[in-house]
């Protein structure tokens, strides 16, 4: 059925959701979880009057926010581990988190993504989009959301 299962993770109460169940349904089918956490950028300001921000500055922050955010993948790869299954822990670095989540799905041979949905409901959703959505209609492996 599935070999490896590619598992987001914010650190959020939903992708933990994700996360247990995710590890349950490999260790039940004796597939491999891959989990990832997408670190965006700093942002810049290229506009006239933005804060000036230095090199080293940017450096500092991007590299906490990496460190941050491999401790979280890192948390779901314990978890599997505990669980007896085996776990890949990573972290990628984009601004576009439904892109990194697919590239990182191919990357790592997944045949599955579990991930939760965020539940914006209304103008939120339509104004921010869902990143979830954005997995569904753009990727070309099977995806299982919950809620």
């Amino acid at each position: 059925m599935y070999r490896r299962i590619l598992v987001p993770t914010d650190g959020s109460t939903l992708s933990k959701k994700a996360m247990k169940s995710a590890i349950e349904l490999a260790a039940s089918i004796g597939a491999e979880v891959v989990a990832v956490n997408v670190v965006p950028r700093y942002p810049m300001s290229y506009f006239e009057g933005g804060a000036n921000v230095s090199g080293a500055e940017v450096a500092r922050v991007e590299k906490l926010w990496a460190e941050q955010g491999q401790s979280l993948a890192d948390d779901v790869g314990k978890a599997a581990e505990k669980a007896g299954v085996k776990a890949k822990a990573t972290t990628v670095r984009s601004d576009l988190v439904a892109e990194a989540i697919l590239a990182a799905a191919k990357k790592n041979r997944c045949d599955l993504i579990v991930m939760a949905s965020h539940g914006r409901k209304g103008l939120k959703r339509l104004l921010l989009g869902s990143e979830t959505q954005h997995v569904l209609t753009h990727g070309n492996i099977p995806v299982l959301v919950l809620r």
